[in-house]
């Protein structure tokens, strides 16, 4: 049968999915993501006339968009099933501009690829949301400006081949402000005391805290004090004061949205913010799960809303009763609460369908897609079922003006924790034993300890994705993007997994945060964010937001272009070519050595570490590297010496 009607999607997985599903009455094939954009080596907006932005075909699509247009020759119909988001809405209507003006061209939305999903959406296409392409418009041109007009800055002050973007730079100051915080951080030496007790003639001790001495909150400075509380608290009369027994509860959390599996993902699996969202497309687009059956196993990953379609949570609620019981099914669903910002445009991250358990799945998945697909799926049945109940013991025991506090718990009803337990707290901890008021307590030992204050700690990819949510900076579909970027311009770097901002970062955001400190505002730069909210629903209008934020932005840039002048670093050692000093330079790869009199004379010259390469009878040193796949370090005499390592060695434990 010769297909009636063309579908187009981004992706060829999404396109074999489906097609799968519709059958051979529809072409279904995939425009591979934008086909048009603003020009690489222009600014591309008309900055006095509207800000109209100036689109041209992509180079790599116009094979694609001559392919496209020659399958909708004798299509009766075109299906527009791009991704039911601003980027997805964008992509269909540029699709509809440029070939398709005189066809029919219908929109349809689903938020997972299933059977049912996409046959519904089918049946009900829709008009394009122009509210959702101005804003995906409006956000396109704001980056535009930004970064068109802000990297030149950093090439004159800088180095070449350096960018500034509008989210990426905020995101960049939240980890150098946080590096400065762990430099100035001083850290105190303090103490703890615990003691081991016991009931007299009983099995079994447990552990208590000096909380407090008289009046005060127990605080022991040094070693001194520490020792001379020891010889002072030993030889007391330990009695219990108080006890306490308390049932509480613990809730299960919200289905994923974006962020939180973002750093969920990064705390069970150490999945970073992009291989997360990498495979949680791969299983929205499709998997295959037998004779040739693609389907799609999660619904759309990039949302902000924790809430569930009815029909699923009445699939998950049925599903609980079958497998666990009465006892874990709450009376009526539950609500969880929607963020301030959030958009609510789609579901929560949940399964497709609530009788495809991980396991089921095991033989289909890869590792990495099954480890993600399980979270998903455990979550999602977890977020409808009862809360844990614990009993929680607390006790205070007193020896003269000394209080000692042990508390602990024991499950009562395990609840949502049945199903998935985000950080192992269900385990008992710290056993306290059946206690009578005013009995006294044998003590087995006096346990001091020492410790020293902490710095903060640097951000990871689930502390800065949550930070970036909290600050309402981005939207769920940047927050990988945006990593991706500061890590790819070498400005931070992934170090076991924390972030820690290189020289060049501390240089880029030093001069942005100088020059341009509303760009570089986190305040200002969530406002921007819910300005862009309020054009797709139709709240704001975008050429005022555009207009006011190109004004003072033009303020700052002409002050910037005037008043930036070139770093120079000049350095003792002198060229081996003209004798004239050496000075520092940042090119693409980092640091380098340059004749002062470039480009007189180009002699120049790699930074070596100072670490001597280990092949043997090499003689050289190792230089830092950068290359897609992030930092290394190679030999100074490549290519004749071919040694690299990820690590100094100095630094390899």
């Amino acid at each position: 049968m010769k297909a009636k009607s063309l579908v187009i999607v981004e992706s060829p997985t999404k396109a074999k999915t489906i097609g799968r599903i519709l059958g051979p009455e529809f072409l279904v094939t995939s425009s591979m993501g934008h086909i048009i954009d603003l020009p690489r080596r222009k600014l591309g907006v008309d900055v006095e006339n509207g800000f109209k932005p100036e689109y041209t075909t992509i180079s790599t699509r116009k094979k694609m968009l001559s392919s496209l247009k020659k399958e909708a020759k004798a299509k009766d119909k075109i299906y527009i099933a791009t991704d039911p988001d601003r980027e997805g809405e964008a992509i269909g209507w540029q699709l509809k501009e440029k070939l398709f003006k005189d066809k029919e061209v219908l929109r349809v939305e689903f938020h997972e690829i299933t059977s049912s999903a996409v046959a519904e959406a089918f049946k009900k296409p829709r008009d394009f949301n122009l509210g959702m392409i101005e804003a995906q418009i409006g956000r396109r041109v704001l980056d535009r400006i930004v970064g068109y007009f802000l990297s030149p800055l950093l090439w004159k002050k800088i180095a070449r081949g350096l960018s500034a973007g509008r989210v990426q730079s905020v995101a960049l100051r939240l980890i150098i402000e946080r590096e400065k915080q762990i430099k100035a951080f001083i850290s105190m030496e303090y103490w703890e005391m615990e003691a081991e007790f016991k009931r007299p003639e009983a099995e079994g001790s447990f552990l208590a805290k000096l909380a407090k001495i008289g009046d005060e909150k127990a605080q022991i400075k040094n070693k001194e004090e520490s020792d001379r509380l020891v010889e002072e608290i030993k030889g007391k009369e330990f009695r219990v004061q108080d006890i306490k027994k308390i049932e509480k509860k613990r809730f299960p959390e919200a289905p994923f949205i974006t962020s939180t599996l973002q750093q969920e993902a990064f705390n069970k699996l150490r999945f970073n913010a992009v291989k997360t969202m990498i495979i949680a497309q791969q299983l929205y687009e499709g998997i295959d799960i037998g004779n040739d059956n693609p389907v799609g196993l999660i619904t759309y990953m990039r949302t902000d809303s924790p809430r569930a379609a009815p029909e699923a949570i009445n699939e998950v609620r049925d599903y609980i009763t079958k497998n666990f019981g009465v006892d874990y099914l709450p009376p009526t669903p539950n609500v969880y609460k929607v963020k301030k910002l959030a958009q609510e445009a789609h579901e929560a991250i949940r399964p497709t369908l609530i009788t495809r358990p991980a396991e089921s799945l095991r033989e289909f998945l890869t590792l990495d897609q099954y480890e993600l697909y399980e979270i998903i799926y455990n979550r999602f049945v977890s977020s409808q079922m009862t809360p844990s109940r614990y009993l929680q013991v607390s006790v205070s025991i007193m020896a003269d003006q000394y209080l000692f506090t042990a508390s602990g718990s024991d499950l009562v009803f395990n609840g949502f924790s049945a199903v998935y337990n985000k950080n192992d707290e269900a385990q008992e901890k710290n056993k306290i034993p059946e206690l009578q008021k005013d009995s006294v307590l044998d003590l087995l030992k006096l346990i001091p300890s020492q410790h020293f204050t902490k710095p903060p700690a640097r951000f990871s990819d689930s502390s800065l994705v949550k930070a970036l949510e909290e600050e309402g900076i981005g939207r769920p579909s940047t927050y990988a993007p945006i990593i991706s970027t500061l890590i790819y311009r070498d400005y931070a770097r992934r170090i076991k997994g924390y972030f820690t901002p290189t020289e060049l970062g501390f240089k880029v955001c030093d001069l942005l945060v100088e020059y341009f400190p509303k760009i570089m505002d986190l305040k200002f730069t969530a406002l921007m964010e819910e300005e862009l909210d309020g054009i797709e629903d139709g709240r704001v209008n975008k050429l005022k937001v555009l207009e006011d934020f190109y004004q003072p932005f033009k303020v700052s840039l002409d002050f910037a272009q005037a008043n930036i002048k070139k770093e120079v670093i000049v350095t003792e050692e002198i060229c081996v070519q003209c004798a004239k000093p050496m000075v520092i330079k940042w090119g693409r790869r980092g640091k380098f050595l340059s004749c002062s009199d470039f480009p007189n004379c180009k002699n120049s010259k790699s930074i070596t570490s100072g670490v001597k390469c280990l092949e043997p009878n090499c003689g050289g040193e190792l230089i830092e590297r950068h290359s897609k796949r992030g930092l290394f370090y190679g030999c100074s005499n490549f290519p004749k010496c071919r040694f690299i390592s990820k690590t100094l060695p100095s630094d390899k434990e």
